[in-house]
This record gives C-alpha cells, structure tokens and sequence, in this order.
C-alpha cells in the first residue's frame, strides 16, 4: 500500500501498483464468480474447498451405490414376478387335475372315459414340467431344480452397504418336487437287497416308484427315475373311481404346499418394494446433501458478480488515475 508522498515519485509508481493488485484480486474473484455460474458448482477442484470436496465425493459414491441399487431391486422384482406368472400357471394345472380326479371318481363315468382323463392328467404333470423348464431369467433355470436341491436361494444387493440384501427362496415345482419327495406327499423308497422297490402310500392307495414297475393293484403313480429329477404321472387304463378317488387326496396336499410358495414370494416381493422406497428416500437424502455443499447459490453468486463487475470498474479507474498522477510532478520543473 503506498504511503503519504509517493506521488512525488515518477521512477515507481506505488500507487498504480496498488491499484494494479486490487485489480488483479478482482479479476480472479470474477473469474471464480463466472466459474461457478458456468459449472452450477461452488467447488470446482478440491483447492476450492479441501474438506467439502472430500465430503461431496463420499457422498457421490453413496448415491452411486444407492441408484444401482434401486435398478437391482428392479431387477429382482422382474424374476419375481417371472416366478409368480409360473405359480399362476403351474396352480391352474394342479386346480384342473383336482377338477379332473374328481370328475373321474364319479361312478357314472366309464372305463373309456377314465382313459381318456387318465391321459389329460398325464399331460397336465407334463405340461407342469414344461412350466418349470421354460422360468427361466439370464439363463438360470428358476423352477425345475436343476443346479439345487429342494429350493433355489437368490440373494439380491439391495443397499450400497455388503449387508444391505435380500435373499428369496424359490421351491423347484416340477412334478417331482410336487408329488415325490421328503418332506412333500411321498417318502423315500425301500430297499430290498439291491433293488428299490415301489412304496405303497397306503394313506392315498398311490404307488412310487424308483425304476422298476408298478405294484400289482395300483394304477395310478407318479415315476422317478433318480433322484432329483422330474417326474411323470402315469394313469393305466385300468384306473378306477376308487383309485381316482384317492388321487383327489394327494392332489389336495399337492395344493396345500404348493399354495406355501405364494406366502414366501409374497413375503419377499414386499421386503423388495420396502427397500425400494427406503433407497429411494435415500438417494433423495445423499443428493441433498451434496447439493448443498457443491451446487451453487445462482442468486447469492449472481449478486456478487455484480458486486465484483463494480468493483473491477473502480479498480481499473484507480489504475488509470494511478498512471496520470506522476504526471503531476512536472509542474515543478
């Protein structure tokens, strides 16, 4: 800052130095101004603010974990509702064998007639096999069991934290799974010496059998040639009322478990849309927070580039003023 008397100095001008690094301190304040009008942001590089810059970008990285999250969520919800389109259907079948079995039992229906629904039941297990081989998401088999025993466990990433999942288990519904199986209709089979014999389930008079062939008396049974795989219903034409009669039983129970799996996916498609509000709320909170550390204030900014301008115009006249005032000095000479 020049001093009283300067001015008596033509070989420095102290004053026009002055004014030259007020107007450079200016210029840099309004070129900053300009800048973060331009960009939207208040910090541009971390020199602008060190601890906000490091602040923002943890909070950068959370909302990047939050929103690929919520198309995760989407995602699974997708093989969700895949699954529960192929319980509707596989429940159809089992709701039209019922229908079946029942009119089978009836007393008034003929042996031809039996056949012929005989041969609908059977198609109906298969087609039940087909549903499950057909749900299908990215290439993994969702309901036939292939891969897994008994259910298939998804884990999903819910949250941008390791912790933050969600695992569905999704029970393999073909027709072995259905009606075969500890812990479903039937039990293992018994052995006799090296050949696995047939169990009679005389709760449903319902023959299964691993291999081999049917017991002598029981016409209708659901074959498995090993262990895990589909099965296939097979009704001999000699089926009567009262077989068919004990088949409606075993349907029954088919329902009843298979009704189960709708409980589970419905439990788990609500934890998914939960979440999805949860992350979504998140996403808002995070982008907030940042926002106010690294967007500008376009109205605060804009009144102090006006103020900036201003001050440019009178540190410019200074400067000029500053240049003239040696000027001044040759009225001595």
């Amino acid at each position: 800052m020049g001093s009283f008397g300067d001015i008596n100095r033509v070989n420095t001008n102290v004053q026009a130095l002055d004014a030259q690094y007020a107007l450079n301190r200016v210029n840099r304040d309004l070129e900053l101004s300009r800048n973060k009008q331009v960009t939207g942001k208040q910090i541009n590089k971390s020199e602008d603010d060190a601890a906000g810059y490091s602040i923002a970008t943890k909070l950068k990285s959370r909302v990047a974990g939050l929103e690929q999250s919520l198309q995760n969520i989407a995602d699974a919800k997708s093989i969700l509702n895949i699954v529960e389109s192929s319980f509707d259907t596989i429940m159809d079948s089992l709701i039209e064998m019922k229908s079946l079995a029942t009119q089978a039992s009836n007393e008034t229906m003929s042996h031809s007639d039996r056949a012929l629904i005989g041969d609908q039941i059977e198609a109906i297990g298969l087609d039940i096999n087909e549903t499950a081989n057909q749900t299908v998401y990215q290439d993994k088999e969702l309901l036939n069991g292939t891969g897994y025993t008994g259910s298939l466990d998804l884990t999903f990433q819910t949250g941008e934290r390791a912790e933050d999942t969600i695992t569905a288990s999704i029970n393999a519904v073909n027709t072995s799974e259905l009606f075969f199986g500890s812990g479903r209709v039937f039990s293992a089979g018994t052995m006799f010496g090296a050949t696995t014999l047939p169990v009679d389930i005389t709760a449903h008079g319902i023959a299964i059998f691993s291999g081999g062939g049917v017991v002598a008396g029981m016409a209708i049974y659901t074959s498995q040639a090993t262990a895990g795989s589909q099965g296939i219903f097979n009704i001999d034409d000699s089926a009567t009322q009262a077989d068919f009669n004990k088949f409606i039983e075993v349907v029954d129970i088919a329902i009843d478990r298979f009704a189960e799996n709708f409980k589970s996916l419905g439990i788990t498609q609500s934890s998914l849309s939960q979440r999805e509000n949860i992350v979504f709320k998140s996403i808002i909170s995070n982008e907030s927070a940042k926002s106010s550390i690294m967007d500008t204030d376009f109205a605060k900014e804009h009144s102090e580039s006006i103020r900036l301008q201003i001050l440019q115009q009178t540190a410019t006249s200074a400067l000029a003023q500053a240049n003239n005032g040696p000027q001044s000095v040759l009225g001595f000479i």
